[in-house]
């Protein structure tokens, strides 16, 4: 993946590290951070990927894997907080096992070895009910943090808007949007990527915030998944138009494929994919009590003043 950036350096106290600084979330952190005024070191895997359009942000592109380079880039620079924004995109057995996992282990090692103070994660909400591969992953790798030398924070998102927005282009074009069932099988509170940024930002200080498993989503209350389509309709100037997709439907597709899984990671993967289009399609993005084994709108912390129907309104204008 290249050699590290070597980039001068002389902070006004230790720096923040952020592993993950291309993807979606990452970029919204790293921005957080330079804007907050904190010296900020970027981990890529690839060429630099992000906003650098702050002189305290210093980029390193990082081989995977390399554990030596990684602790060495984090000592150079004088990190004492780590971040990691790191997931899978696909979702699938190898991507989870590769990233969810193996690339954040190889991450939390280095921190130990450079002396890093605190371990901020990244996980997720659905975690609670793990079912799926990368649930899985991201639960052994919260348990290697866990019992790691560090202090550790983990922050458990619900939805984010952009996971919500897959369906804007349908409906610009007029075609209905899709519902699981009904529409009303599944609730969240969708946080924004600067709210969701913010949050992970406020818990580098937070002596609370160590030690912590942090549930966070965004501006209630909790909405369904007609009510997100409702919401993108209004914000279209559209009146809303749905087709409903049964969930059974998921449950037959995953059968099917994992009749080939042994044979094939093509077969595998689908039958993953499929898997979790119906998790999603029957489970809430919220905190889940243990005791009554029921998804509570009022138990699950808010965060933010970003509201979805801004979002959907930008992005309508942006696809116009």
């Amino acid at each position: 993946m290249g050699e590290a950036v070597e980039t001068s350096y002389n902070p006004e106290g230790s720096a923040i590290a952020v592993a993950g600084a291309s993807g979606t979330i990452g970029r919204a952190v790293v921005r957080a951070l330079a804007d907050d005024g904190r010296a900020t070191l970027a981990l890529m895997r690839r060429g630099p990927e992000t906003d650098n359009t702050h002189d305290r942000v210093m980029i390193d592109t990082v081989p995977a894997g390399d554990r030596q380079k990684l602790a060495q880039s984090l000592r150079h620079k004088g990190v004492r907080t780590v971040i990691s924004c790191m997931a899978s995109r696909s979702g699938s057995p190898k991507d989870a096992r590769a990233v969810d996992y193996r690339a954040n282990l190889d991450l939390l090692k280095a921190a130990e070895e450079a002396g890093v103070e605190h371990f901020i994660l990244l996980s997720a909400i659905c975690v609670q009910r793990p079912h799926l591969a990368f649930q899985r992953a991201k639960l052994a790798f919260e348990a290697e943090l866990i019992a790691s030398s560090l202090a550790h924070t983990i922050v458990r998102p619900t939805a984010f808007f952009k996971s919500l927005s897959r369906q804007v282009e349908r409906v610009r074009k007029g075609k209905p949007f899709l519902l699981f069932g009904n529409g009303e099988l599944t609730r969240c509170k969708p946080i924004s990527d600067n709210d969701l940024a913010r949050f992970i930002v406020g818990c580098i200080d937070d002596p609370e915030a160590r030690g912590a498993v942090l549930p966070i989503g965004g501006r209630g209350p909790a909405i369904t998944l007609k009510e997100q389509g409702e919401l993108l309709f209004a914000a279209a100037g559209m009146e809303p138009k749905f087709r409903s997709v049964p969930v059974w439907l998921f449950g037959l597709f995953a059968s099917g494929f994992s009749l080939g899984a042994w044979a094939s990671d093509w077969f595998a993967q689908k039958a993953e994919y499929a898997r979790i289009a119906r998790y999603y399609a029957t489970q809430s993005m919220l905190l889940l009590d243990p005791r009554t084994g029921e998804y509570s709108d009022e138990a699950t912390p808010e965060f933010g003043e970003e509201r979805l129907v801004d979002h959907y309104r930008d992005l309508i204008g942006h696809t116009r």
